[in-house]
């Protein structure tokens, strides 16, 4: 069994893997020309010429995996690539192993998400200034971020901290706000209520709705 029939099968399963987005190639380097392909999106065929340049001169000491590098194909698709020369027991090569990814997929999906990364502008107040929930929301969501953890596994000191910080913003004041907060920080409505009586030990003249 030669080269290029023990990595058949290893090449199929990648462009498999890969497919549609990938063309998978083995060069012959003793001939110069493709011994087999896979997905061939550049149109190429067994038998055309490799024009690899890592086939030029290939000696034992010299490096056996290329890339990634940039090509591109004659419709404007810009490629990705890899190439490993494969060796025999002597160091000699055997074969060239190719793959060239499409990148067009790739770029429309970064593009895509970069436009959800722009930069926001400052939220309408004439809109949300009456929405408490969003004052929650951006005390607790700060918080966690700030200590780098999640809402289910703060502490008590932590939940502490985030219902004086409620309070203090004036969250208690509203209408129907403890099971809110509850729900926010994952507790019980009775739980909001020790915490917020523990919260205010130093203010009591501070008030529930």
């Amino acid at each position: 069994m030669d080269a290029f029939e023990r990595l058949a099968p290893a090449a199929e399963a990648m462009a498999r893997l890969l497919s549609p987005h990938a063309e998978v190639v083995l060069h012959d380097p003793k001939t110069g020309t493709i011994a087999a392909i896979w997905n061939p999106m550049s149109g190429r065929t067994i038998g055309d010429p490799s024009l690899l340049s890592e086939l030029d001169g290939i000696r034992p000491a010299s490096r056996d995996v290329y890339g990634p590098y940039p090509k591109s194909l004659a419709d404007g698709r810009r490629l990705s690539s890899v190439s490993a020369v494969i060796r025999d027991d002597s160091g000699h090569a055997e074969a060239v192993f190719c793959v060239n990814v499409d990148r067009t997929a790739f770029d429309e999906a970064a593009r895509f998400l970069a436009a959800f990364a722009a930069p926001t502008t400052e939220q309408p107040k004439v809109l949300f200034e009456n929405d408490w929930t969003e004052t929650l929301n951006d005390l607790v969501g700060g918080y966690v971020r700030e200590h780098s953890t999640q809402v289910g596994n703060l502490s008590k000191h932590d939940r502490l901290v985030l219902v004086g910080q409620l309070d203090a913003a004036g969250i208690f004041t509203q209408r129907r706000s403890v099971p809110v907060v509850a729900r926010a920080l994952h507790i019980s409505r009775s739980a909001v209520y020790q915490l917020l009586a523990e919260s205010r030990k130093d203010t009591p003249d501070a008030r529930t709705s």
